[in-house]
């Protein structure tokens, strides 16, 4: 399953070069050439990586991080800049940045720094036809965003961490916002229903996900 990373740079030239540099690498890359596209895009799609140029049109690619960060969006973030004054660079990496990259650089440096971060730190959990991200509760099934109300999304979590683990069953009521057994077994049938996850009932002992 291809990554998907978010690129934001509005010189046209080096953005294609670095487009097809990238998918040349195997990664899905959407390209945008604004600060304000790339807010945009974000709503609507789940990315592995973002790549943003700072000097850019509408929102800054600083201003847009700061946003993003602080609407949740843990996103790791590369930044690709000709900014090379300390404060921009102290700044990128005070409100969430993973990387900067001052230009011009070598594409392949580029390359290299994004394979540091997507390949080294996949922490994916895999299962069937199901991927999920832990670090941002990101649930995809069939390569497509899955998502999942807050019950849902707490004891996906608790059973996708305890493959083939018993768990008892007042530890998934806690997961519940109005607990009771009824509740619970509605909550499990409509998860099974969702995801297809394999979840069995063992009478008087719990649940398992084998």
């Amino acid at each position: 399953m291809n990554k998907k990373i978010l690129l934001l740079e509005d010189d046209t030239l080096l953005a294609q070069t670095l487009h097809e540099l990238i998918e040349s690498e195997g990664y899905d890359v959407t390209l945008v050439s604004s600060g304000s596209e790339a807010a945009d895009i974000t709503y609507s799609d789940k990315f592995d990586l973002y790549i943003f140029d700072i000097n850019v049109p509408d929102i800054n690619g600083l201003e847009l991080l700061e946003g993003l960060r602080g609407a949740d969006d843990k996103t790791p973030t590369i930044f690709i800049s000709a900014l090379v004054d300390l404060n921009s660079i102290s700044k990128a990496f005070k409100i969430g940045a993973d990387d900067y990259i001052k230009k011009p650089f070598y594409p392949e440096e580029l390359l290299i720094r994004i394979n540091a971060k997507l390949i080294s730190k996949s922490s994916a959990i895999i299962y069937n036809n199901l991927e999920y991200d832990p670090q941002t509760k990101t649930l995809k099934k069939d390569a497509k965003v899955l998502p999942l109300g807050e019950v849902q999304e707490r004891l996906f979590d608790l059973f996708v961490h305890n493959i083939g683990n018993v768990l008892d069953k007042d530890i998934l009521m806690e997961c519940l916002e109005k607990p009771s057994p009824t509740a619970l077994r509605v909550a499990l049938t409509k998860l099974k229903q969702t995801t297809g996850l394999h979840i069995r009932n063992l009478r008087g002992v719990g649940y398992i996900v084998e």
